[in-house]
């Protein structure tokens, strides 16, 4: 049986981060987890904020949101004045979703692989218009990524007004092959909408180039910057029907030296807007860890989710459930247990209770349940060993 008792962390990385060092943390991609030199700079500038709040929002927090939404702007591939900070992913989706107006009979195509939260705004979408929600089921496990956008295409109709699509799977842990979805999708005059909530800081991102009508992305996950930092890229042509959840001052400020866009995101009242202005202090630390920078580190984190997955493969005695090409800092790997969802519940809790790892336990059709694991570089791979270890012994009922 495993031993219960846990080394320190030893990834010369996790000196950056504040994880409790007694546990395994494998659920990077869950809510992310910002160094400690960042927390830093969220909390001058909250001091900032304090010392003369009407200073700070009235006069100080302008330029120093342009400044953040430039680089962040520069390090997706966007130009700043299409891009918007919003507190979440979720945000971003429901942003767009309540700002669109569908007809009954419309059809907004989705995939089973979409995340619940963004699913259940698009149901709210479609059950107060009238309009369809039709699901393209996307096999998993699945030999190649080359059967989506086939499947994608056999489920459009010239009823379809918009495509809401995972970059990366959140249940399945799997890179879409956006890029020639979205080509595809717009090519025939259908719009697209990207939830990428996990895609900034897993994948390199060039938004202009991509051609997305609507992207959102989340800053806190793979970015490591404060929880509640998010963005949402919307073309130019279709920015003035989108409009911020919350309707505030922007909307008829009569201000020309801004776009209507900003004027209306950047101001929806009174909040924190710090997590926002550490983005790129994120984008900075991060990508200053190794030698060769963000693309360094993401290939790194690749590697590390590759080498993690075939282990715990190895000890299941299980196949890997999709190609590694369309793997990037998070795998799933199918387990042998019931269906009961208390089983999932008992063995994530289990895996914590005795063993100090986190990790989730995923629900899926067949198999019903999976282990994610994320790879980041406060993480070694003698992490994955432990979990690998940990699950034989509980299912097999050892442990």
């Amino acid at each position: 049986m495993l031993s219960e008792s846990l080394p320190t962390l030893s990834s010369p990385y996790a000196q950056h981060w504040s994880i409790d060092p007694s546990i395994r943390f494998l659920n990077h991609g869950s809510f992310g987890a910002c160094p400690t030199a960042v927390l830093e700079k969220q909390r001058s500038l909250q001091a900032q904020l304090e010392l003369e709040p009407l200073r700070f929002f009235e006069r100080e927090l302008e330029p120093l949101l342009d400044a953040a939404r430039n680089e962040l702007a520069s390090f997706v591939g966007a130009d700043e004045a299409d891009v918007v900070f919003v507190p979440n992913a979720t945000t971003g989706i429901n942003t767009v979703l309540r700002s669109l107006t569908f007809q009954a009979g419309d059809e907004l195509l989705t995939t089973n692989h979409e995340y619940n939260a963004s699913r259940n705004a698009l149901n709210f979408a479609a059950e107060r218009s009238g309009a369809r929600v039709i699901v393209a089921d996307i096999p998993f496990p699945i030999a190649s990524a080359d059967c989506i956008l086939d499947i994608l295409l056999a489920h459009l109709s010239s009823r379809t007004r918009l495509v809401l699509l995972d970059h990366v799977t959140s249940q399945t842990g799997m890179i879409f092959p956006i890029e020639a979805i979205v080509q595809s999708l717009t090519a025939q005059g259908v719009d697209v909408l990207v939830d990428g909530a996990h895609a900034p800081g897993m994948v390199p991102l060039q938004l202009n180039a991509l051609g997305a009508t609507y992207y959102t992305g989340n800053c806190h996950k793979w970015l490591c910057a404060p929880k509640g930092a998010a963005f949402l890229y919307v073309r130019p042509e279709k920015q003035a029907a989108i409009r911020p959840l919350v309707i505030s001052h922007g909307a008829n400020s009569p201000r020309t030296d801004r776009s209507r866009f900003h004027l209306e995101f950047d101001w929806t009242g009174t909040a924190d807007p710090t997590a926002y202005l550490c983005v790129p202090e994120a984008i900075r630390l991060i990508g200053s860890l190794m030698p060769g920078g963000w693309s360094a580190v993401m290939s790194h984190n690749r590697s590390m989710a590759l080498a993690a997955r075939q282990r715990l493969c190895d000890a299941l005695n299980v196949a890997p459930p999709c190609p590694e090409e369309m793997i990037g800092s998070m795998a799933v790997v199918p387990l042998s247990m019931g269906t009961a969802e208390r089983l999932a519940d008992k063995l994530k809790q289990s895996l914590f209770d005795r063993y100090q790892i986190e990790v989730p336990v995923v629900p899926w059709h067949s198999p019903p349940w999976m282990v994610r694991v994320s790879a980041q570089l406060y993480n070694t791979l003698s992490d994955y060993d432990v979990l690998a270890r940990a699950l034989v012994d509980l299912q097999c009922g050892t442990g």
